[in-house]
């Protein structure tokens, strides 16, 4: 019930040896954390075929989150993007079972607006009936817990947190998704020893009640993510962090 992985899926140098070393980088990550989030499906659109190879590349029991492109979130503004989104759908529903949730990021300046996010989500709903997590940072988004519970989006919990109500998770609350950014330095630090076990700790109570659950490390741009998911995955299963 617990997704924990990266915001991409390259294995950096410093953690190789925590890796097998034989196969594509896919593959050799996807032999040690079960989840995966594809980012690269916000800036560029991927071939129906590559989804389909990536799907196969790993093991039954692993999942991708795929993130929204910003031509829907951040160009059209969740408006007008009734083809842009049946695009998307039809490439990335190649992965098959594999995927496991959409991500719906969107951009500082979006403030909610009730009519607009309604009809995006309805829209969005009634072609995927999976898993879906949206990361709002605009503050006003804190009053649309209602909208969010009825279509059933789970709301991001981020660190570091960008308004009043997204540092815990929220939403809609049959999923948890967290999106992991570093602190203080976003994209860049890694977590401290004592942060991660409170994470792993938290992560286990979700998952004794039976929640789906979503943990991302983002903080990919200083290779600090994937230390931080292998701990965060030690700590889960008692084990001692390196």
């Amino acid at each position: 019930m617990i997704h924990l992985g990266c915001a991409g899926w390259s294995v950096s140098r410093l953690h190789a040896d925590d890796f097998p070393q034989q196969g594509s980088q896919l593959q050799r990550y996807a032999a040690r954390l079960n989840a995966v989030e594809i980012n690269s499906s916000f800036y560029r659109a991927h071939q129906p075929k590559t989804y389909a190879r990536w799907a196969a590349s790993v093991p039954e029991h692993f999942r991708f989150s795929v993130k929204l492109p910003r031509a829907i979130t951040h160009e059209h503004r969740l408006e007008s993007c009734s083809g842009l989104l049946e695009h998307f759908l039809h490439e990335c529903g190649h992965l098959g079972d594999r995927l496991g949730c959409l991500l719906v990021q969107l951009p500082p300046s979006l403030a909610y607006d009730v009519d607009i996010a309604n009809q995006f989500f309805t829209s969005l709903r009634k072609r995927y009936r999976g898993w879906l997590a949206v990361e709002p940072r605009h503050r006003s988004w804190a009053t649309a817990q209602p909208l969010l519970v009825d279509l059933q989006v789970a709301q991001v919990a981020a660190s570091p947190s960008r308004f009043s109500v997204d540092a815990q998770p929220g939403g809609w609350q049959g999923l948890v998704y967290w999106r992991l950014h570093g602190e203080p330095q976003m994209y860049r630090s890694a977590y401290g020893r004592d942060y991660l076990q409170r994470l792993a700790a938290r992560l286990q109570q979700y998952d004794a009640a039976q929640q789906p659950t979503w943990c991302v490390f983002d903080n990919t741009a200083s290779g600090a993510a994937l230390g931080d998911a292998l701990a965060t995955e030690a700590w889960m299963h008692g084990r001692a962090a390196v």
